[in-house]
């Protein structure tokens, strides 16, 4: 066994290999979300960036709104098997728990001033939902793919939710019925929960935008106060 191995059994309570490869170390920008506790509809978001070997708050906290039934552990940089707490499933309504990265940004505008990649929506563009899919958990265009999918979100909605928003890298990839199609996007007020996803005024998701810089290996952590205080010292999270 090689050294790597040894180390990532040795902590296998703690994180898996793969979050102690690709985990806050390598990460020069965090995303902070809490909730009082696992019920919680309602978060703060706190943005930080490494100074050296800690990291140091950038700018103001601000509100989120979360699932309507609060967190649940997710898929992400962490193994939520060995931690005590709800699991996130498919159609739950719980935002996921952990530590994840963050992927593609997109909006109904034809570009956005971003550094991260950006996907404009066409009305065409559906985010898989079906587990049996090969697509799960993806944003698709189901005009150039052949759909084997039974069920999907459309994401040129009606409404401004998704004029913004942000690709959250739960459950990627995907395992079937852990939970899909989760982003930061526009939120429809201070107390009105998502399906999972976080939302936030479309000021703040547009100060996230022109943020968030994928060369520094922008991470989300979002846990329950008391989740986050057990685990801070153990995963070097920022003070609150």
């Amino acid at each position: 066994m090689s050294p790597l191995l040894k180390i990532c059994s040795l902590l296998a309570l703690l994180l898996p290999c793969a979050a102690m490869a690709q985990g806050l170390d390598d990460s020069d920008q965090l995303i902070v979300v809490t909730s009082k506790n696992w019920d919680d509809i309602q978060g703060t978001a706190q943005r930080y960036e490494r100074n050296g070997s800690h990291f140091e708050k950038f700018e103001a906290p601000f509100a989120v709104v979360l699932g309507k039934h609060g967190m649940g552990w997710g898929k992400g940089l962490l193994d939520a098997g060995q931690l005590e707490g709800p699991i996130k499933q498919e159609g739950d309504g719980k935002a996921p728990a952990g530590v994840f990265k963050l992927g593609t940004a997109f909006g109904y505008d034809t570009s956005a001033q971003t550094r991260l990649p950006y996907l404009a929506l066409a009305s065409t563009i559906e985010c898989v939902d079906d587990s049996d899919s090969k697509r799960y958990n993806q944003l698709v265009d189901n005009s150039t793919l052949t759909n084997d999918w039974t069920s999907a979100e459309h994401m040129h909605r009606t409404d401004d939710l998704y004029r913004q928003g942000i690709f959250i890298e739960h459950n990627t990839p995907a395992s079937p019925a852990a939970g899909s199609c989760i982003f930061f996007h526009i939120w429809r007020g201070p107390a009105a929960p998502t399906r999972g996803c976080t939302a936030m005024t479309p000021a703040d998701i547009a100060r996230l935008f022109s943020w968030l810089d994928p060369r520094q290996s922008p991470l989300l952590v979002q846990l329950p106060e008391a989740q986050y205080q057990q685990l801070r010292e153990r995963w070097h999270l920022p003070e609150r």
